[in-house]
């Protein structure tokens, strides 16, 4: 009877796996199969091989991709609960099912936890399991095995030093560039450039028959007659012109130059977006060359006049990055800013805002004089344009500017610009311009921001919508932390307490006051928070309305975290005001203030031992 016990109880893990897996509702199973590994460790090792594995082979060929997708993802984990790596091999015959499945979720999944188990496995257990499994989906009839197979060649390659071996695998990788399904063939080149990147990190590996298919799979993607295949070609050329590089081998140059223009000037629009997005990094690998890189000028002003918006929008972004590469300095001058200046108009706002993220850093290629001359006409205009976004990314960007030619030419047409955002009816654009407003105060400094911008950011503690109410209260605090404690004493808190009577009257007016001084407390000095900071909470604990109560008890905890720190003299502070007060609050009529007084009381008593 013992011994029926015993064995009852060790099969009772995986019978109860396998109840829950047959219940009706899916949550429940896929919540089971979260608990996969709290399964296989009371089972052991050995049985989890021999009986848990077995089991999971059937589950992955009969029930819904949600489960399937935990299944796959658990398998990445589980070498250690089948023995190691050792016993690793036994994990990828339920994985190789996975991802087979139709559901692009699910094969990725399996494709990472094939790769996970990859790195495990020695070179015997590589060549004996793994790239066996590889071959087996690269030449199965669904293409859905067909596209697994493509994200795995990349844990094979770097580890077969066998040449033989390697042009196998590479013939392999070949057919499927070919593959009579788009969808393989795009899964195939958009893996392309991680197997080109780890023959560039390993070139003791690459031998000129790898370039010769390196070379056919590029040719053969470049021109397939399918856009979504062929756009991802820009990534392999990018990835073939690094390792070329890497090996100071430039004898391939013209032609991988000839690839980039035919990219730049594809009649497909997704293909020159592909190029427009990439450009800064495409031309960097001919900078060395002042004539190929004399040559790409023309592709990108055709870029920044396509006929696409969302081309010009990507190009847009890539303008100061590609500016910076030229070697002749009057390229910038002559042709680079006057399609700046176009895209600076364009029809499309989502263009003028791309170019906004990025046109200020075009300052630090030019002298003071043409920056002033050529660049700040465009710039200002930016800032009176209509869509807010163009506003706000110029602004957000400002430093560079600023650091060549200083602020006062900018802050006619700054200031209104900042006053117009922080007004706008929108109240997420509210928002990102209080977001904005700390890297403001960095690059222009305190006296402009006093002048400036201080009453606009005090304006804000004020607003209808409670959102912006708590962003204003912590830009106080990052503001603070940028110019000081003494700053603030003078400039914000000052100010706040020069409270009018009849404001008090509102709740809002006091909670908002309330929430922006214990907001303070940890950025200023403890001579402030005692002196100043202190008495008008110490005011509010009388409050008509609990809400304001309870939340002055809790910024007495915040106080006294404070106040601790400066010794003896505050003790007798904290004993003599803000204690007192806070028992007096544990007293409330009201549950809410009486609750949080508790809390705060039992912290600050803490604090204190």
């Amino acid at each position: 009877m013992a011994s029926e016990s015993v064995e009852g109880k060790d099969l009772y893990p995986l019978a109860l796996l396998m109840d829950e897996l047959k219940h009706d509702d899916i949550a429940n199973r896929v919540e089971a199969m979260k608990k996969l590994d709290t399964i296989a460790t009371a089972l052991g090792p050995q049985r989890t091989r021999d009986e848990l594995i077995p089991f999971l082979m059937e589950v992955a060929q009969d029930d819904e991709d949600e489960v399937f997708a935990v299944l796959a993802d658990e398998l990445g984990q589980f070498v250690p609960y089948v023995g190691g790596p050792e016993f690793a091999t036994v994990l990828l015959p339920p994985l190789e099912i996975l991802a087979s499945t139709e559901e692009t979720l699910v094969r990725d999944k399996a494709v990472g936890s094939l790769n996970k188990i990859a790195e495990q496995l020695s070179q015997e257990q590589l060549f004996h399991d793994f790239i066996p499994l590889i071959e087996h989906l690269a030449t199965a009839d669904w293409f859905s095995s067909k596209v697994s197979s493509c994200g795995l060649f990349k844990s094979v390659i770097p580890r077969v030093k066998d040449d033989g071996l390697r042009k196998e695998l590479l013939a392999l990788y070949l057919q499927m560039v070919q593959d009579e399904t788009p969808m393989v063939r795009r899964t195939a080149a958009k893996n392309l450039p991680a197997l080109i990147d780890l023959l560039t990190e390993n070139p003791e590996l690459s031998t000129n028959e790898d370039w010769d298919y390196i070379s056919n799979m590029f040719q053969k993607i470049i021109n397939d007659s399918q856009d979504s295949v062929k756009y991802l070609t820009v990534n392999c050329l990018i990835s073939i012109l690094k390792f070329f590089n890497t090996k100071g081998d430039h004898s391939h140059s013209k032609d991988l130059l000839d690839s980039a223009t035919k990219l730049i000037g594809d009649e497909a629009w997704r293909v020159r977006y592909m190029a427009a997005d990439k450009f800064e990094e495409l031309a960097a690998q001919f900078s060395d060359n002042e004539a190929y890189m004399a040559e790409l000028i023309q592709p990108f002003l055709n870029l920044c006049e396509d006929n696409e918006s969302d081309v010009r929008k990507a190009i847009a972004k890539q303008v100061a990055g590609f500016a910076k590469l030229l070697q002749d300095p009057s390229d910038v001058l002559t042709k680079v800013l006057p399609a700046v200046q176009s895209l600076s108009m364009d029809e499309s706002e989502a263009v003028r805002a791309s170019l906004a993220l990025t046109v200020t850093n075009l300052v630090t290629l030019m002298s003071k004089e043409e920056a002033i001359d050529h660049l700040l006409p465009i710039l200002l205009n930016m800032l009176k344009d209509e869509f807010p976004d163009v506003r706000l990314n110029i602004i957000a960007n400002l430093k560079a500017v600023n650091d060549v030619i200083g602020i006062d030419l900018l802050s006619e047409s700054l200031l209104p610009a900042i006053t117009e955002l922080a007004k706008d009816v929108n109240w997420r654009v509210r928002m990102a311009i209080i977001d904005y407003i700390p890297i403001l105060a960095e690059q222009l400094g305190v006296q402009f921001f006093d002048q400036q911008l201080s009453d606009l950011c005090l304006s804000w503690l004020w607003d209808t919508v409670f959102s912006i109410r708590e962003a204003a209260v912590n830009n106080l605090k990052k503001l603070t932390e940028i110019f000081g404690s003494d700053w603030c004493r003078d400039e914000i808190i000052a100010k706040l307490l020069k409270f009018d009577s009849q404001l008090l009257e509102n709740f809002v007016y006091r909670f908002t006051l309330l929430s922006a001084l214990t907001e303070l407390v940890p950025v200023i000095s403890l001579t402030v928070v005692a002196n100043q900071i202190l008495p008008f909470i110490s005011h509010l604990a009388d409050d008509g309305v609990p809400n304001i109560r309870f939340n002055v008890a809790k910024s007495y905890a915040v106080i006294v975290e404070s106040l601790i720190k400066g010794g003896a003299h505050y003790i007798d502070t904290i004993n003599g005001t803000i204690l007192p007060s806070l028992k007096k609050l544990t007293q409330d009529e009201d549950f809410d203030v009486k609750y949080f007084a508790k809390q705060s009381l039992n912290q600050c008593n803490e604090l204190l031992k």
